[in-house]
């Protein structure tokens, strides 16, 4: 299975891997990837590069928007055999490392195995290494405050609640937002088309990530890439409000 490799900005690519999105954002011979799907979508992210015009040599650095394995699949490979540096908010570099883990548990998807499309997403997520151990050894947190100094200048966006330390990143010279899981627009176990708050199993804390999706709202934008689902065009305050109208 090849990854789906959308270009949707001039340098700005999203790739729709096994259940989730990654980010290319090239910048003549240099690469900013956020996100990196789970373990086995490995070749897929490769590939996904090579589609580009691009290596993974060429990676200046990975940011991930939350350290849930179809997120962190490959970070610590890429960190490994490349050097490539791996950032997140501070609050989530020790979910990175394991430290802890703030992630949908077995039981969790047993109580809901009736609702359709679980079961399937599971035995997906299981072939791919959603239980896989991949921690980050050497997770670091955003070098700055602010723009990031990286292809296109991603601005780093605390949004919780999904997990303690989510963050999106914002593009503002281009009007894009990277919503990772705080702002979806489908999901394989949701009914929903459009932008919503992931199904309640998982998320970390509902409250702390409805509040984010105003944080979201505020961020000027006109393209949401999210970390499951398509693109969407038009106002990210739009997506954002009326994701929260239809979580409440």
């Amino acid at each position: 299975m090849r990854a789906e490799v959308r270009q949707v900005a001039d340098g700005i690519h999203l790739v729709h891997g096994s259940d989730t999105n990654w980010v290319i954002i090239t910048e003549g011979h240099e690469v900013t990837l956020v996100d990196t799907g789970y373990l086995g979508d490995r070749e897929q992210l490769l590939a996904s590069l090579e589609a580009v015009g691009s290596a993974p040599e060429a990676i200046a650095a990975v940011l991930i928007t939350h350290a849930h394995n179809d997120h962190l699949g490959s970070a610590e490979f890429l960190r490994r055999a490349y050097g490539t540096p791996v950032y997140l908010h501070e609050a989530e570099v020790p979910h990175a490392r394991r430290e802890f883990l703030q992630q949908i548990t077995v039981g969790q998807i047993v109580r809901n195995s009736r609702r359709p499309g679980v079961l399937p997403w599971a035995l997906r997520a299981l072939r791919s290494g959603g239980t896989a151990d991949v921690p980050v050894a050497a997770a670091q947190p955003f070098p700055t405050a602010g723009p990031l100094d990286l292809p296109g200048r991603p601005v780093p966006v605390h949004t919780p609640g999904h997990t303690d330390g989510h963050a999106a990143f914002h593009l503002p010279d281009v009007g894009v937002v990277i919503s990772g899981d705080a702002l979806a627009t489908g999901h394989a176990t949701s009914p929903v088309h459009g932008p919503q708050l992931l199904p309640d199993m998982f998320q970390h804390d509902r409250v702390r990530a409805l509040a984010s999706l105003d944080v979201l709202a505020a961020l000027d934008g006109d393209l949401l890439l999210p970390g499951h689902g398509p693109a969407l065009r038009g106002p990210v305050r739009e997506a954002a409000l009326q994701a929260r109208e239809r979580a409440l």
